[in-house]
């Protein structure tokens, strides 16, 4: 099977660009990829929350809920920046754009580096977390779990790659399947709890855990704090729909803001419903046993059916773990995209495969995600303190960008409007209290980010410390390539007299006097009448054989020069380039010189690898010569080709020397 059809049948067929139009989401669709990662973090921020508080005992696990509502407030203020940020900026991007459009570069670059990073611990994170909650459920298969994430990797970037509208019939399910288990068991709890319809009471959760710490005044305040930071994981996620607007139906940025909306009720209504049925049941953080699945077994599992709605739960949390490392497929290549437009990021991130979606961001991120995997064992806590401080940046500065942008749009006269590199500004009301909700939420934020950054440097944190920095010099090399780039290719200032002259001279490397070499030469004729043949002869027995082939050839070769140079040593390449730089520096200086490379083409790669990589050499050594102009003149090998007189085991020369062929 050709590559060609291994690739139709792994990715589909090719999507014209027409249909770009039919590819974009409804919101049913958008809300299971856009919404798995923040949906699925109620798997564990109720625990992430009660982890920390368990250090004061049991009865310190009073303070989960009041936690829980002070991350719901917060929750609030960051879906409501983003709205205004998907209606503002309907093209999409998110912080990066908000920043870059307010703030200015380094704070864009910082937010789309602080994303980016985000976006690929969100798949190694999650796919992890499904891991291991299968390994928990199999042990037997714990020392093949970094292998097993690695193939899940692989099955979600096959699946990304086919476009985003299959990727959306993919997750849909499990993710409205997760909703609506983990929403049952909620409504259940809480019919038992306040003792409604006839449903037995709440059974007894009677665990007490004794405090290993006391504390009083700061030291409790910081605790509070640390609890509030770790519960801010339930944030994760909340920027993908701003990000993604595109992606959406037309209206684009309605169908958007309306999705994120619905994404926000739902995540928060499943993280108010857990805490509170965790808090009232006395429910204890246990290593062995998430807080999601001690609740759903005391309240389902002394039902009729229970047991079912257990397994139901408990399997559908499994796969929306693993399938919540969709948002990161959906932002990272369109965070790329953004980035790679505007000159910070390669400019073949901006490319679309063939199902119209971003196929390069999709391969880079599933290499990056793998590559943590690896290092980090498959171990989603070790990579949970990397994750959660690149998202607190990325809200700190894009809150802080929707401030200023309430600042520019108040100074439009009534009725006015300002266009600006990505927006056009229109006055609008109500932009002091629109204001102040983005300022509140962006200083809550950057305390967490503070929080986090103190008390999970040790913890690995110090790698994102880093790196944000690193990928900023990087992405700032990249747009001086970029600009360099530019400012050489220009025309604006170009005179005709300024254009180097072709010098009429082709200068064509042979190793011999064959098909491939001769098809070079008749090539070399067409374009100059000054033709030079050049061969380094590293044996002189070898001159003859050179010399009486090259006279059998007079339709061709009559009128080239054949320059036949000795050489002691074995690598030719050297003084073939001497002889190049020779004939351009001083027979023709500040003139192009063209150079014809004769090469082989082997029916395949195996084949390949059984010649000399000379030709290729040659190019590699000339590609630094600014004023050298490298044609290259393929021999496929096994083309169809008149038959010739010669005996089995000869060249296609009347020399037979088969060892002595490549260029």
């Amino acid at each position: 099977m050709s590559p060609a059809a291994i690739k139709r049948l792994l990715i589909g067929k090719p999507f014209p660009s027409s249909a770009a139009s039919h590819e974009r989401l409804d919101k049913v669709r958008g809300l299971a990829i856009f919404a798995s990662d923040p949906i699925s973090s109620n798997a564990y921020a109720t625990e992430a929350i009660m982890m920390v508080l368990i250090a004061l005992g049991t009865m310190a696990l009073a303070l989960t809920m009041p936690i829980a509502l002070a991350v719901i407030a917060l929750v609030a203020l960051v879906v409501f920046s983003y709205t205004q940020t998907i209606l503002h900026y309907p093209q999409g991007g998110g912080a990066y754009i908000v920043a870059k459009d307010n703030l200015g570069t380094l704070p864009a670059l910082a937010a789309g580096a602080a994303l980016l990073g985000d976006y690929a611990l969100t798949v190694s994170v999650s796919v992890s977390a499904g891991m291991r909650a299968l390994v928990s459920a199999v042990p037997e298969l714990f020392e093949h779990r970094v292998l097993m994430a690695l193939v899940t990797i692989l099955i979600l970037t096959l699946i990304n790659l086919r476009g985003v509208r299959e990727s959306g019939n993919v997750f849909a399910a499990p993710t409205y399947a997760f909703i609506a288990g983990v929403g049952l068991v909620i409504v259940i709890g809480l019919l038992r709890y306040y003792e409604l319809l006839g449903i037995p009471p709440l059974p007894p959760h009677p665990v007490y855990v004794p405090a290993t710490a006391s504390l009083a005044g700061i030291g409790l305040v910081w605790l509070v704090l640390r609890a509030f930071a770790a519960g801010c994981t339930a944030l994760t996620g909340i920027e993908a729909i701003s990000d993604g607007v595109a992606a959406f139906q037309r209206p684009s940025a309605r169908n958007a803001a309306t999705t994120m909306i619905v994404m926000g009720v739902l995540a928060m209504t499943l993280f108010a419903g857990i805490s509170f049925l965790a808090t009232h049941m006395n429910l204890v953080p246990e290593p062995a046993e998430s807080i999601l699945s001690q609740m759903t077994r005391g309240v389902t599992t002394d039902l009729p059916g229970g047991r079912l709605l257990y397994g139901w739960v408990q399997l559908f949390t499994m796969l929306i773990l693993v399938l919540a490392a969709n948002t990161g497929y959906q932002d990272f290549p369109r965070l790329s995209f953004f980035m790679a437009r505007d000159g910070f990021m390669p400019r073949w991130m901006m490319n679309r495969g063939d199902r119209l979606v971003f196929s390069s961001g999709i391969v880079v991120l599933a290499l990056v995600a793998s590559a943590l995997v690896v290092v980090f064992h498959g171990d989603e806590i070790a990579m949970l303190p990397l994750y959660a401080i690149g998202v607190m940046m990325s809200f700190t500065i894009s809150q802080t960008g929707m401030v200023r942008l309430w600042h520019r749009i108040g100074a439009i006269p009534t009725g006015g409007r300002v266009r600006t590199q990505y927006t056009v500004l229109r006055s609008e009301t109500g932009l002091g209290w629109k204001r102040a909700v983005n300022a509140t939420g962006a200083a809550v934020t950057g305390v967490v980010l503070l929080v986090l950054a103190a008390t999970k440097f040790r913890e690995g944190a110090w790698i994102v410390v880093l790196a944000i920095p690193l990928l900023i010099t990087m992405f700032r090399a990249i747009n001086r390539h970029y600009d360099h780039v530019r400012r050489s290719l220009r025309t604006a200032d170009l005179a005709p007299t300024d254009m180097r002259e072709v010098a009429d001279v082709v200068i064509v490397p042979i190793a011999d006097v064959h098909r491939g070499s001769l098809r070079a030469l008749k090539y070399a004729r067409r374009i100059s009448s000054d033709v030079r043949a050049v061969s380094i002869v590293t044996d002189p027995a070898l001159k003859p054989k050179i010399l009486e082939r090259w006279n059998r050839f007079p339709d061709i070769t009559e009128g080239l020069k054949l320059e036949l140079i000795d050489y002691e040593f074995r690598d030719i390449v050297d003084p073939l380039i001497a002889y190049i730089d020779r004939v351009n520096n001083v027979e023709f200086p500040s003139q192009l010189v063209t150079v014809v490379v004769p090469e082989f083409v082997p029916q395949s790669l195996a084949e390949n690898l059984l010649h000399n990589q000379t030709a290729n050499l040659i190019r590699l050594r000339l590609r630094s010569q600014p004023d050298v102009v490298v044609i290259d003149v393929p021999y496929h090998l096994y083309e169809r080709r008149p038959a010739v007189g010669r005996k089995a085991g000869q060249s296609p020369t009347s020399g037979g020397d088969p060892g002595h062929t490549d260029t």
